[in-house]
């Protein structure tokens, strides 16, 4: 039975792609996560009883845990999501990022690569390391352009830069080793189970709440949004076809700023469950969602756009994104309110909806 090892498997597009992966005929899908505050079982829920799902709660950086489960499981592929992934975490306490991303990264590599040179001929070369990264490890942009394959990296946040850091340690692996690695870089995601630290999430969640909808600076920065759907199925696509040693840009072509994302997300939010209804928001005195914005102070070294040309991957593979974002947003802030009980669960002991990112003091992690 072949097997797929998908790291990082308990977080939001992790899980996505596990879902998508068992739904779409993986024959054996073994998950590793470490569960830290983003990495929950209750993202699986409804998987636990497939036989071909199997979860371990393992770090990426245990050198003994790594080795123990390629030689256990032997897998025809890995995928890896494993990553601390908030830049406002990230400016506030770098060096998880670097331990998990960077160091964690290459604990792997060498796990992959001692099993992979073990193989016989005929597994070696169709086995796959793929890696998932993204758009931010290439800096930002002005008005005009869009990050291809070829953009150099420049990495602004913390986060951007232990991001950048593994997918050269994956370049390196493949051109030093030989080993057939995978590197995709994504544009941001959106969609169901994603934690409610992030933009989308935590804006229904406020809203519901009639707590203040904060947007950095003056809302004017743009990201080019992809379902998290249309990222698994590209993903599948790089791992089923694409060429070791290449990187391939996934993007939505969606270009949205944050302004607009908020006043799209209160538009739904009047359509499904109106202000007007929401207790909320009457005790406040206030009778409209769009009266929650609230403009702060803009994080430190905030990236002002992100656009992904995807043409490599449509040109190659054949992928392009299935869902428009407005269509998409609708499908994700209906799932949040579906799904109160999971939000609270997952954020609770963890994440309070407060501001992060501020970056004011040295990392308490030194």
């Amino acid at each position: 039975m072949q097997t797929l090892i998908v790291t990082g498997g308990a977080g939001f597009i992790g899980g996505n792609f596990v879902r998508h992966a068992l739904a779409h005929g993986a024959a054996r899908v073994v998950v590793v996560d470490a569960l830290t505050y983003a990495g929950h079982r209750e993202s699986l829920a409804g998987l636990e009883e497939d036989l071909r799902f199997e979860f371990v709660r393992a770090d990426i950086g245990d050198r003994a845990a790594m080795a123990a489960l390629f030689g256990r499981v032997a897998p025809a592929a890995v995928v890896n999501f494993a990553a601390e992934t908030h830049v406002d975490r990230s400016i506030d306490d770098p060096l998880p990022f670097v331990t998990t991303n960077v160091l964690g990264t290459a604990v792997l590599l060498e796990a992959a690569r001692r099993h992979w040179r073990a193989l016989p001929e005929a597994q070696r070369s169709s086995f796959r390391f793929l890696h998932v990264s993204t758009d931010e490890v290439y800096g930002t942009l002005g008005p005009e352009g869009r990050f291809s394959e070829t953009t150099p990296y420049a990495p602004n946040s913390p986060y951007a830069a232990s991001k950048a850091g593994a997918d050269h340690l994956l370049r390196a692996w493949h051109e030093t080793y030989g080993l057939p690695v995978l590197v995709t870089n994504c544009s941001n995601n959106y969609g169901p189970w994603q934690y409610p630290e992030k933009l989308i999430p935590l804006m229904v969640l406020n809203a519901l709440e009639g707590r203040a909808l904060p947007i950095y600076g003056d809302g004017g920065n743009v990201r080019d949004w992809l379902f998290v759907e249309d990222h698994c199925e590209g993903i599948a696509r790089v791992l089923e076809a694409g060429r070791p040693g290449e990187h391939y840009n996934i993007g939505g072509e969606c270009e949205r700023s944050n302004l607009e994302v908020v006043e799209g997300i209160c538009a739904v939010l009047e359509r499904v469950r109106p202000a007007a209804a929401n207790p909320a928001l009457a005790a406040r005195g206030i009778t409209s969602y769009g009266a929650l914005k609230t403009f702060v102070p803009d994080r430190p070294g905030h990236d002002r756009r992100y656009a992904i040309d995807a043409a490599k991957i449509r040109a190659e593979l054949g992928w392009a994104p299935r869902h428009d974002f407005e269509a998409g947003l609708e499908a994700t802030v209906r799932w949040y309110l579906e799904n109160a009980g999971w939000c609270a669960a997952v954020t609770r002991d963890h994440y309070d909806g407060g501001r992060l990112g501020l970056g004011a003091e040295p990392c308490p992690s030194i």
